[in-house]
């Protein structure tokens, strides 16, 4: 990911609570030559050795799963808020701009067996469910239901490389009260979101 360097966030700390609020990523692999993306919960997780891995599953119908390769890096994209930003909120004369937050994470994926895949959804539920009204678990599924795990491939994805984009109107900190209270008066959650990045909330 092209991130100039002003615009980079290396507190690992910061970027893995990130990806943890933002865990509905993108999986990105090549099928047929070709670059292919699925839309799904990559949950941030350590194994069993202490490396930070992302789990997650997708479904046998979808043909990326067969072209997982060993030794095979792939690609992970976590978005996070963004917003337009208009330059008649800075003090002088410039082009319009994009403020967002987007998070890429490189690394090679390994097939989980059943029962870890298990354990991974058994996790991803309880993580969700939490602040719901009536939360379910799947202990409480019937065999007949919890067999559709057949129809899925879980996987882990040991993480090699992680790049971070904050780009938050650096260098113009200058214009930052404008901004951010510009972007604070707009109703759509993106504008109001990135306000709250830049006000480091």
């Amino acid at each position: 990911m092209y991130t100039p360097h002003q615009y980079k966030n290396e507190n690992l700390a910061d970027v893995k609570e990130f990806i943890k609020k933002h865990s509905f990523g993108i999986l990105v692999n090549q099928v047929d030559n070709k670059p292919w993306a699925t839309h799904i919960p990559l949950e941030l997780d350590i194994d069993s050795e202490g490396n930070d891995v992302l789990v997650g599953h997708i479904a046998k119908a979808n043909p990326q799963w067969r072209h997982f390769k060993e030794k095979e890096q792939v690609l992970c994209i976590f978005n996070g808020p963004h917003s337009y930003v208009s330059s008649s909120w800075y003090q002088e004369e410039e082009v319009p701009t994009w403020n967002y937050v987007a998070v890429h994470a490189y690394g090679e994926l390994v097939v989980l067996e059943e029962e870890a895949v298990l354990n991974s959804l058994f996790k991803l539920v309880d993580k969700y469910e939490k602040d719901s009204k009536d939360p379910l678990s799947l202990h409480d599924m019937s065999p007949k239901t919890m067999r559709q795990i057949k129809g899925i491939v879980g996987f882990k994805i040991l993480i090699s490389d992680i790049q971070a984009t904050y780009k938050l109107s650096q260098g113009r900190e200058h214009d930052h009260p404008k901004i951010i209270a510009e972007l604070d008066e707009r109703q759509d959650p993106g504008s109001k979101a990135i306000a709250k990045c830049m006000r480091k909330e």
